[in-house]
């Protein structure tokens, strides 16, 4: 199927489009963004800056990706937005261009971004991430892949979401929430295990009983988290993946996790 674009729209000559690409009407395309096959941008949709959309994705009406960033010192540098493959953005959803020369606000594959959402500069969303309407992420987030963020939730600048995490709607994160937990609350604190997340994605019965091993030693076993590592690490003699996952990511936090 070829290119199809309904007018009114504006598509900049110099923009890059792909292969049965479906522009709806009253779009706007500027020159610096690419958009590779099969993606299906619908009617009042605005994207500009240095846009990448890979191939797959689908972009719903009055979404706005690669607007200059809300960040103060943003002065016009070349910065960029990549858009991973297969990745659903829905209404209303703002994704702002990065700060600083060179950066990117980076989105990975099959994510779905539900309405009303922001992703700010500098954040980093990896593979199959659910966004859920009204989700908010300040400056230079990273959520890690298969996590999902409750609706309404705030994330603060900074702030990390392990793998396959879960936050409830209507969350205040400011600290980092480690892999495999479910967090939620003003502030958000870590409350157990994402065990129906665990299990939906296929984690074997022995990985989440280490994992609650792991959930009881930070959480509930009344220790700092210098000396929970510690234990964890005490605990465990062979190196399992999943909890070398919780060990690396809580030791590379700079913000603290959520406790």
């Amino acid at each position: 199927m070829p290119l199809q674009i309904e007018q009114p729209s504006f598509v900049h000559p110099n923009a890059k489009l792909g292969k049965n690409v479906k522009i709806g009407r009253f779009v706007h395309i500027g020159p610096n963004v690419t958009i590779e096959d099969e993606v299906e941008v619908y009617p009042n949709v605005y994207i500009d800056g240095h846009t990448i959309i890979k191939s797959g994705c689908k972009i719903y009406p009055f979404s706005s990706i690669g607007a200059g960033c809300q960040d103060l010192k943003y002065k016009g540098e070349k910065t960029f937005v990549v858009i991973g493959r297969n990745t659903t953005i829905r209404e209303c959803v703002t994704i702002n261009v990065a700060t600083g020369e060179g950066n990117s606000t980076i989105v990975g594959n099959n994510c779905l971004i539900m309405a009303y959402s922001h992703i700010a500069h500098n954040c980093v969303i990896g593979d199959n991430v659910i966004m859920a309407n009204g989700s908010t992420l300040a400056g230079h987030v990273r959520i890690y892949d298969f996590a999902v963020i409750g609706g309404l939730t705030a994330i603060h600048q900074f702030t990390r979401i392990g793998k396959y995490v879960i936050i409830g709607g209507c969350s205040k994160v400011v600290q980092d929430i480690p892999p495999f937990m479910m967090a939620d609350g003003h502030p958000a604190k870590v409350y157990s295990l994402n065990n129906v997340g665990l299990r939906r994605h296929n984690f074997s019965l022995e990985e989440r009983k280490r994992l609650k091993v792991v959930f009881k030693i930070l959480f509930r076993s009344g220790l700092n988290t210098k000396n929970a590592l510690k234990k964890i690490e005490e605990s465990f003699k062979e190196d399992f993946a999943e909890i070398k996952e919780i060990l690396d990511f809580i030791r590379s936090s700079e913000r603290g996790i959520a406790k």
